[in-house]
């Protein structure tokens, strides 16, 4: 079928590889399983995993009766766990499939709520079922918090098993087949554009660009080879065309009582409405809306980089680096050693780069190269990317590469950390040269000096690493300032550790 511009739309069954700016990178998605296109939907995909929790709640309990050899009415009782568990998971919205979710998003979640129903239970236990008869002796009588803690540890051990493997399953369908809800896109510029570039480059989030509307045709830059369905008043026959399950409205002149009356329209045709706010830039993930009456009104939450929380995160961070260079000092004794006979030069690698508030430290890392040759000092930054990696021509010792491919050559960042030039998260710091480069061509991209930079980070844990677009990476590492928590930042660190292993087996 084809809609304005002759561009062909395809149903998500047999939908093509789109070209974006990467085209001739990306790899043609093989069409997925029927069966995936069916259980992929929301209904379904909640009670699939409604369903799994049901059945290894029931193994904990199952598992805790055989091994406190629990009979009678404190057996009977002690199932009341599993409809406790999937109550309290479903009141913390564990059953809503989100974008890009992660199973460490849900692991703190489901281990609180897997202990909550583990005290009600104890709760229940101990109103209803009578104590030990007078004459049945103590050793005989199975307390009920015994019974408890079996479940609770079984618990806590199989359910968040087996949504690590849902999670693992979920990705894999993602990465390879390209699985994802088609969506239709209303509005133009350049947040349409990164809208369309992010879902084509991450297939995690699960959507699918399948069109764009608006009252006048978006430049063809914007579209990024992506068909334009018509205007709003097209949303019904663009909607059954492409079999689009999500809209999302973006930033367009259309006034605001055509865009909710769209948002209606599109609830009515079965379509998951997304809008991304105004002020976008604003908006953090602990953003709440309140009511006033019946005017919504959004609560913007502010991060104090200069705050107390920043202070109790460095005085942290500090004190772990100091912990954890104690703890590794073999290993980095014995690496500075085959630095210093691999090749001629010093340990360590000293390089400036621009920390908070636009100070100007010395970054530390164990040296991998060779000395230069004057020769073939050229080196040309491609348009958009940042610097990093192997630039120019490659100088890397054998332990050089090593350490590169593994990350080791970072350790030394540990005496930036202690002396308190940098942080263990944050924005990877970057030469001046190109900060000022960068300051003029990215947006935001100076807003990232509000606080200290970081051994690793957000944007570096979603593989933007070395020779990656700064305009991303500026893009992630303002969302991790704005939405800075103490659980973010272990979240990174868990991931950074999981990169270090993947790379390490490649």
């Amino acid at each position: 079928m084809q809609l304005h511009t002759g561009v062909a739309v395809h149903p998500p069954s047999a939908r093509p590889a789109v070209p974006g700016p990467n085209a001739a990178t990306q790899p043609v998605r093989e069409a997925p399983p029927r069966w995936v296109e069916r259980v992929r939907t929301d209904p379904v995909y909640s009670l699939i995993t409604v369903a799994v929790d049901v059945l290894y709640a029931s193994a904990a309990v199952a598992l805790a009766q055989w091994f406190s050899d629990a009979v009678g009415e404190l057996a009977m009782w002690s199932w009341i766990f599993v409809p406790i568990v999937v109550a309290i998971l479903a009141t913390r919205t564990m059953y809503r499939e989100r974008l890009n979710h992660r199973f460490l998003d849900d692991f703190e979640p489901v281990e609180t709520s897997i202990a909550l129903s583990a005290l009600a239970t104890l709760m229940v236990l101990l109103l209803v079922v009578p104590p030990p008869d007078p004459g049945e002796t103590v050793e005989s009588y199975l307390r009920p918090g015994e019974l408890v803690l079996h479940i609770w540890v079984g618990a806590a051990i199989l359910i968040p098993a087996v949504r690590l493997i849902r999670s693992m399953i979920n990705r894999y369908l993602r990465r390879r087949f390209h699985v994802g809800s088609p969506v239709l896109i209303v509005g133009s510029g350049p947040v349409v554009n990164q809208l369309i570039s992010r879902m084509r480059q991450v297939p995690d989030y699960g959507l699918w660009p399948a069109g764009v509307l608006d009252h006048v045709r978006p430049q063809d830059a914007e579209l990024l080879d992506l068909p334009y369905l018509g205007s709003v008043d097209d949303l019904e026959s663009a909607a059954r065309a492409t079999r689009a399950e999500e809209l999302i409205i973006a930033s367009t002149p259309l006034p605001d009582e055509q865009l909710a009356h769209t948002a209606q329209l599109a609830r009515q045709l079965g379509l998951r409405v997304r809008v991304v706010p105004r002020l976008m830039d604003a908006v953090g993930a602990h953003a709440r809306v309140e009511h006033l009456g019946g005017i919504p009104l959004m609560e913007l939450c502010h991060v104090d980089p200069k705050g107390w929380q920043f202070a109790v995160k460095h005085a942290l961070g500090r004190t772990i680096a100091g912990l954890g260079l104690l703890l590794i000092s073999p290993l980095f004794l014995g690496l500075a050693l085959l630095v210093k006979i691999s090749s001629p030069g010093p340990v360590f690698f000293r390089q400036q780069r621009i920390g908070r508030d636009g100070v100007v430290f010395d970054c530390l890392k164990f040296r991998s190269m060779r000395p230069l040759d004057s020769a073939k000092a050229g080196f040309e930054l491609q348009a958009g990317a940042a610097p990093g990696g192997v630039e120019g021509d490659d100088r890397r010792t054998g332990v050089g590469k090593f350490m590169r491919k593994t990350s080791l050559d970072e350790l030394p960042q540990l005496l930036n950390v202690l002396r308190g030039d940098m942080a263990l998260v944050g924005p990877r710091p970057e030469r001046p040269e190109f900060v000022d480069l960068f300051e003029m061509r990215v947006r935001r991209y100076g807003e990232r000096h509000r606080v200290k930079a970081g051994i690793t980070g957000w944007a570096q844990v979603h593989g933007l690493r070395g020779q990656t677009s700064i305009a991303d990476r500026a893009e992630f590492d303002n969302y991790y300032i704005e939405n800075w928590s103490l659980i973010l930042d272990l979240k990174i660190l868990a991931l950074t550790v999981l990169a270090v292993l993947k790379s390490a087996e490649d």
